[in-house]
């Protein structure tokens, strides 16, 4: 069933912006929170420069009474950031995030509005820039485009990094045993109910990918032309070719891991 978004914890609501496709699944997922009875709320990616997604984001936080007061990034890509700045002048609310001029933002930082407390999570890897952000009173963890709803995530080589990535995985994994994390609330795709065992096929997946294309070399990539086209057509023959350029960012992102000279993204 299509995810569509709504009320999913006593504190989040989802709406989703009218993005999809195969990068973005149902689209992106802008995220309301609000403490019960409070009239401050902090929005969390505004998503594309859309006014109707903008307007029905503000219709949520007023007919709770409320007002936006924070409107945070998790990362810097268009689908999730572009609407920041418009979304920040609308509400007259503070733009936050971690780079591209908005340096406020680093791992341990809490953030607190109208009782709602947020601790912010550095994860790169998808990213430079990503950032997660815990919520306590939910036991959840909104985790941008680090680990999603549904599939798995890119690699955005070469400002994304394997290893940062495979790091925060594990940063997150650690979050789930101890009992901070039970829920997942994702950049794209549904909420996810067992955090901790989404995280560990993620961890899983990306160990199985590498020695995927490990194998690849052996059997002949190392010498292609270019390796990168190569190994993608050998290790992601099972993924729809639309998500390919995905794909070989990705390769490129774990052939770096594995110290194999790149040529300069084109």
């Amino acid at each position: 069933m299509p995810w569509a978004g709504g009320v999913v914890t006593e504190r989040a609501t989802c709406i989703l912006a009218p993005n999809p496709g195969p990068m973005t699944l149902d689209g992106t997922n802008t995220w309301v929170l609000l403490e019960p009875g409070a009239t401050e709320a902090v929005v969390i990616d505004p998503g594309p420069l859309d006014d109707g997604h903008l307007a029905r984001v503000l219709e949520v936080v007023t007919a709770r009474g409320a007002r936006v007061t924070q409107t945070i990034l998790t990362h810097g890509h268009l689908d999730h950031s572009e609407a920041g700045p418009r979304f920040a002048e609308l509400t007259g609310s503070r733009l936050r995030a971690l780079g591209r001029g908005h340096d406020d933002l680093g791992d341990g930082d809490v953030v607190r509005d109208g009782g709602l407390e947020l601790r912010v999570v550095a994860t790169p890897g998808h990213t430079a820039d990503s950032l997660s952000f815990a919520l306590p009173g939910d036991h959840a963890l909104l985790t941008g485009d680090t680990v999603l709803g549904r599939g798995t995530t890119v690699v955005a080589h070469p400002d994304g990094e394997l290893a940062a990535y495979l790091d925060s995985l594990e940063r997150i994994r650690r979050l789930t045993g101890d009992g901070d994390v039970a829920t997942i609330l994702p950049g794209h795709g549904p909420v996810v109910p067992d955090a901790a065992a989404m995280v560990a096929f993620y961890v899983r997946h990306r160990h199985e990918r590498l020695d995927q294309v490990r194998q690849a070399l052996a059997d002949g990539a190392a010498g292609a032309d270019d390796p990168v086209e190569d190994v993608v057509e050998r290790v992601y023959a099972d993924v729809p070719r639309e998500v390919w350029p995905a794909a070989r960012l990705s390769v490129r992102a774990q052939l770096a891991y594995l110290g194999i000279p790149l040529a300069p993204t084109p």
